[in-house]
């Protein structure tokens, strides 16, 4: 299981008297990119069961509309 400790983020814990951690202090842009992640992350989710179309008409279709 991926640990915070390995996304080479510069956090700070709080701690209570018995040492545990509880809490995180981190830089606000790091935080704002995890919270992009987690959009990032809905939006799959959310998408997980729609159709997909193949690469080969997505081209097609940016073709068509002058895109590409």
């Amino acid at each position: 299981m991926l640990e915070l400790d390995d996304l080479n983020l510069h956090i700070q814990y709080i701690t209570n008297d018995l040492g545990e951690k509880t809490a995180v202090i981190l830089p606000i842009t790091e935080f704002e990119e995890l919270l992009e992640d987690l959009e990032d992350l809905k939006t799959i989710a959310d998408r997980k069961d729609e159709e997909t179309i193949s690469h080969e008409a997505v081209i097609a279709e940016l073709k068509e509309d002058d895109i590409l």
